[in-house]
């Protein structure tokens, strides 16, 4: 009786073993591929987050500036510079049991926002983190910019955020301005993408 000797040579084996590979490289590059896609994308949510609750903040409060229902707290901006801005307002009587008191002294009604920790900081407190600019234009009743504390009627604010880890594959040296085509930020070259929002706010108390 004749014994069956067919199997598979080297050379098949080789073979086999190149075209596996190939596919395997083929595969783990797809994955890699989303794998890195979904990263990135998942920084840019976070870093979205974090602008649209410093912009939210940062309006809210802006937006109350000098607020004084009984006309005697004499509240409105005490400060206000490119990169940071503060103000006061009489928030008390709100509710029929709670008068306004006439004064700006109570929690949170003398607030100010600036750059810090990382962060954007209300009254030395970060509420927004990677937050690399922020920008204040002031303009006055016809929308001129104005430096006078006083005349100051609406607010432009601008912020650059950064994602928390950079992306290997990316480089950024963007240069991102204001409402006034002002440069505010210039990206370092470093790996981080990064987002700008910009708005403008009515003090609709002043």
């Amino acid at each position: 009786m004749k014994k069956n000797n067919h199997g598979f040579t080297l050379i098949e084996l080789l073979v086999v073993m190149v075209i596996s590979g190939v596919v395997m490289a083929g595969i783990y590059s797809v994955y890699y591929s989303q794998q890195k896609s979904y990263l990135v994308q998942d920084e840019v949510a976070g870093m979205q987050q974090n602008l649209r609750t410093a912009l939210f903040h940062l309006s809210r409060d802006i937006r109350m500036a000098g607020c004084d229902p009984s006309g005697n707290a004499n509240a409105g901006f005490t400060a206000a510079t490119a990169t940071s801005v503060s103000f006061t307002e009489d928030i008390r009587g709100k509710d029929a049991d709670d008068p306004p008191d006439g004064d700006t002294g109570d929690t949170n009604e003398s607030v100010t926002y600036s750059l810090g920790g990382g962060g954007l900081q209300r009254n030395g407190t970060v509420i927004a983190d990677n937050i690399d600019a922020l920008n204040f234009v002031y303009l006055n009743a016809t929308g001129a910019v104005t430096a006078s504390l006083l005349q100051i009627r609406s607010v432009q604010i601008t912020i650059v955020a950064r994602t928390e880890k950079g992306d290997p594959g990316f480089t950024n040296t963007t240069t991102y301005r204001n409402q006034q085509n002002d440069p505010i930020y210039t990206a370092p070259g470093d790996n981080n993408r990064r987002r700008l929002l910009t708005t403008n706010i009515n003090c609709r108390n002043l």
